[in-house]
């Protein structure tokens, strides 16, 4: 896999984050403001409300998103990595589509355990203005997103959101008879344990300068389903494989985000052994963190086509 320097040529933050401007369409983030030893502006990443604070400066000056907020403790999502994913979504369709841009209000997207910030839904209307289907298992993940939406009446009737009644599902009952889903995408949770979860936790405290170990508002947080599930992210992606099977005609791109490489063989060979028609790797970088997401469809080319003809 090549390794990118810079974030998506389309990423409205290939360039580092302008404080004044920032400031100035969201003064609440002034007070958070500091210097850092490189004597420029910035803020305390250890912060979570310093985080939080910044990410409603970014979808305010950015993406013209009046309201957004996320309750203590939930998964507060750094969004120039999360939007990279959704640029890079867009290309995928527009390859599958002959390199046409595909007709934005047609397309149609499904985010997998969209969380309570909502953010890949949010990303992904405000830059394409895609609609969106956003599920998750938890009650008040769906009711904060809720709360996003009805505070922005450019989300209103773009994104629909789902709760996921069964925590073995990720796709069955989220995805109607007889609906039709241009892409799906996936955050899933990366630690197979509580255990783990809390070490990871406790070395990212450590890297931001911080160790104490009492300190549990990290500076993105994140809930028991966001960060573990039993056999991590490579059995939570194999989960959604086999599911992806039962709706193989009614998805053109399944996508999934992989944040250890190593999982990438066994989940092409659970792909192999799924059928699948197609499979990519589609390598994204933030700095010099190297990510990537895997997509694969059941659909044949003449059906990929026929699909395009269609929909887009």
């Amino acid at each position: 896999m090549s390794t990118k320097s810079k974030l998506h040529p389309r990423n409205k933050h290939n360039v580092n984050y302008d404080f004044s401007r920032l400031c100035l369409a969201y003064p609440a983030l002034s007070p958070f403001i500091i210097t850092n030893k490189m004597g420029q502006p910035s803020i305390n990443f250890a912060d979570a409300t310093a985080v939080k604070t910044l990410n409603s400066a970014i979808l305010q000056a950015d993406y013209a998103i009046d309201y957004w907020d996320i309750p203590t403790g939930f998964l507060c999502p750094p969004i120039p990595g999360r939007v990279d994913y959704i640029h890079y979504i867009a290309d995928l369709l527009t390859m599958t589509n002959r390199g046409k841009k595909p007709a934005k209000k047609h397309i149609t997207g499904l985010d997998i355990g969209t969380g309570a910030s909502c953010i890949y839904p949010i990303l992904g209307q405000r830059e394409y203005q895609w609609n969106f289907i956003a599920s998750d298992i938890d009650p008040q993940s769906i009711k904060s997103s809720q709360l996003i939406i009805n505070n922005n009446k450019n989300l209103k009737s773009s994104i629909n959101l789902r709760l996921q009644d069964n925590k073995k599902h990720t796709l069955t009952n989220v995805i109607a008879p007889n609906e039709f889903i241009d892409f799906t995408m996936c955050n899933p949770p990366f630690h197979e344990s509580l255990a783990k979860a809390s070490q990871g936790s406790a070395r990212k405290r450590n890297n931001l300068g911080t160790n104490k170990a009492s300190d549990s508002s990290l500076n993105f947080g994140g809930q028991k389903a966001e960060l573990w599930c039993e056999g991590g992210e490579q059995q939570f992606i194999k989960n959604m494989i086999k599911e992806s099977q039962i709706l193989a005609h009614q998805v053109l791109w399944f996508t999934s985000l992989v944040s250890n490489k190593d999982n990438i063989k066994p989940l092409k060979k659970a792909l192999t052994q799924a059928g699948v028609q197609d499979v990519k790797v589609i390598d994204m970088a933030q700095g010099q963190k190297v990510s990537r997401f895997i997509a694969w469809t059941f659909l044949t080319a003449q059906q990929q086509t026929l699909w395009c003809k269609t929909r887009f």
